[in-house]
């Protein structure tokens, strides 16, 4: 069950910190259909969502022609691609 489902009702502070992931195609179907119900009527989300639009566009024209170096994406991929796993020992006190 997500957020919105245990809450029953789609707020401003939920679309706005969910705009990118729903800018990027990458919010689940319900949670994108619930975005886009409340950005039709809500004027200020709706205008936040403009400007996430914007500055996507503004990043991508910006960067259109540079490549990311092959040394810098490999780095970005190993990190990726690593899991770190941390273990803890605990000890009971002997008293």
């Amino acid at each position: 069950m997500t957020e919105w489902e245990r809450q029953g009702e789609t707020d401003c502070a939920q679309v706005v910190l969910r705009l990118f992931e729903y800018v990027d195609h990458e919010a689940a179907d319900e949670d994108g259909r619930r975005i886009r119900e409340h950005l039709d009527a809500c004027g200020s989300c709706l205008r936040e969502y403009e400007r996430d639009l914007l500055l996507k566009e503004l990043v991508k024209r910006a960067c259109h022609r540079e490549a990311a170096p092959e040394t810098l994406r490999s780095q970005i991929m190993a990190r990726i691609s690593t899991i770190q796993v941390t273990t803890h020992v605990v000890r009971e006190d002997p008293r």
